[in-house]
């Protein structure tokens, strides 16, 4: 599912709701929630029942292009880097489709 096919399942669900409103909020939920990982002091956000936002860290490693042509460098490194994780709350793992 895209962002667009959620703000309109939102905006039709919602009454006096406009897909521009539903769109500013979706975007608002979601820099809330990257800000709310980033000052905490554990470095989550936790929706009870969904799921645990996280700061990973990512250690610097070298990769390897197997598409690399004769001459360029098979292996490049790839420095440290800092993501955002999810992980699912038992709820969510167990749903079934």
């Amino acid at each position: 599912m895209t962002k667009a096919e959620l703000v309109d399942i939102v905006a039709e669900k919602v009454e006096g709701a406009t897909k521009a409103q539903v769109s500013a909020i979706y975007d608002e939920i979601f820099k809330t929630i990257v800000r709310a990982v980033k000052e905490d002091p554990k470095h989550r956000f936790a929706v009870k029942d969904f799921g645990t936002f996280k700061l990973k860290e990512r250690a610097a490693r070298v990769g390897r292009n197997p598409m690399a042509k004769e001459g360029q460098p098979k292996e490049i490194n790839i420095p440290a880097s800092t993501t955002i994780g999810f992980s699912a709350a038992a709820a969510v793992k167990e749903i079934k489709s």
